[in-house]
């Protein structure tokens, strides 16, 4: 689960981590207020989105007036904002973050993630602040210095200075020991709410030689927010595709994508697999959905409604391997879903393993109109046909 900018300077400002002073408001009247109460000008004004490259697509922009605020923030709010990290269409942005313009520096990159390498929680910290992190570590990956948290005895002083000690020139004796001191309560940080991702970028050292994020960037680990009931609280389903809202709640994993296929698969592995042979037959999936291993007939229900909302969707493709969910219990879903809503496209299916016997004559007995795939490669090429008959008809 992602946080918006905010709400983890509000986490990080509890931890002890210095954030600008900044606030939130979600419309162009309450600026003047806002404004109040911030030093400046300059301000900054951010747009808070569930987007990366904010920066490049407008949405973070400096003001020194006043006026120029106003202008921002009013079209930030009417305008959908486009960046690399998201669609042609772009995401609507309903709040922005006005901030104090800070004097900077210095500025560095220092983060949190899980290194599956090492199997370990891992500290990257870099001088090349400011810029987009993956194209640091592709063009200059000696610029990346990284120190893993050993699960024995945690962070420990000595490697805030293996990464300290790697800048040059040296900072001073005083922001030397404040930065240690960051990179020992962001460990915590990401430790404490169960992160997958923790990320201040820049962290600068201003000109009066404080230690400063200007940005934060903070991932919760969704199977852990049973554990955080408040972070969970902080979720905000405006930033989510609502076919992937209405799945999240019935316990399915979904992901919409930019096809015309609509799969449904038991199990991520087979989803991937699907999702190749798709593209493998020369047509495009339009999502991913797995039900699982253990999916009920409501889950399967849910999964077909979700399917069947997106206009897009010209063909379906089932494909499904009973083990845990018996193919018996997947051709009764079907039939439950084409009871409560209209198929109007082609349905193709491939059941192999548990009761797919049994599965097979429930579908074969029901007035449904489906085609039937020995495997995988023809339940693609069967449905890559159908979609490209639906666009044309």
């Amino acid at each position: 689960m992602k946080l918006h900018e905010y709400q983890a300077k509000e986490l990080f400002a509890k931890a002890g981590i210095a954030v600008p002073k900044g606030r939130l408001i979600t419309s162009a009247g309450e600026l003047n207020t806002a404004l109040q109460d911030i030093p400046g000008p300059p301000w900054v004004v951010k747009a808070q989105v569930h987007a990366g490259g904010r920066g490049k697509g407008g949405g973070v922009k400096l003001v020194h007036s006043r006026e120029e605020a106003a202008e921002a923030v009013e079209h930030l709010l009417t305008n959908r904002l486009v960046t690399p990290q998201t669609t042609a269409e772009g995401v609507a942005v309903h709040q922005v973050l006005i901030e104090e313009g800070v004097d900077i520096d210095k500025e560095f990159y220092l983060g949190m993630t899980v290194d599956r390498a090492v199997a370990r929680p891992t500290m990257i910290f870099s001088p090349s602040g400011g810029m987009e992190i993956e194209e640091v570590a592709q063009q200059s990956p000696e610029l990346i210095f990284k120190e893993p948290v050993s699960p024995a005895t945690g962070w420990m002083p000595y490697q805030s200075r293996n990464l300290i000690y790697r800048l040059s020139p040296l900072p001073s004796p005083e922001t030397i020991k404040e930065l240690a001191t960051t990179m020992k309560k962001l460990v915590d940080l990401f430790m404490q709410n169960d992160c997958s991702l923790l990320e201040i970028n820049p962290l600068v050292i201003t000109k009066q030689g404080a230690v400063m994020a200007l940005d934060a960037k903070m991932s919760i680990d969704d199977n852990a927010l049973y554990r955080h009931k408040d972070l969970a609280a902080l979720d905000d389903s405006r930033e989510k595709d609502p076919l992937e809202v209405m799945a999240e709640k019935a316990n399915l994993n979904y992901i919409r994508l930019n096809g015309n296929i609509g799969a449904m698969v038991n199990g991520a592995g087979l989803a991937m697999a699907t999702m190749d042979v798709i593209k493998l037959a020369g047509a495009e999936p339009a999502n991913f959905l797995d039900v699982g291993g253990g999916a009920s007939e409501e889950m399967i229900t849910k999964g077909f409604e979700i399917i069947l909302k997106d206009e897009r969707v010209k063909a379906i493709l089932i494909n499904i391997f009973g083990g845990i969910l018996r193919c018996d219990v997947l051709a009764r879903g079907v039939l439950a879903a084409a009871k409560k809503t209209e198929i109007p496209v082609p349905l193709i299916v491939r059941l192999e393993g548990t009761n797919v016997e049994e599965g097979r004559k429930i579908l074969e007995d029901s007035d449904l109109d489906f085609l039937v795939a020995k495997d995988m490669a023809e339940a693609a090429q069967l449905v890559a046909r159908e979609a490209k008959r639906s666009v044309l008809s």
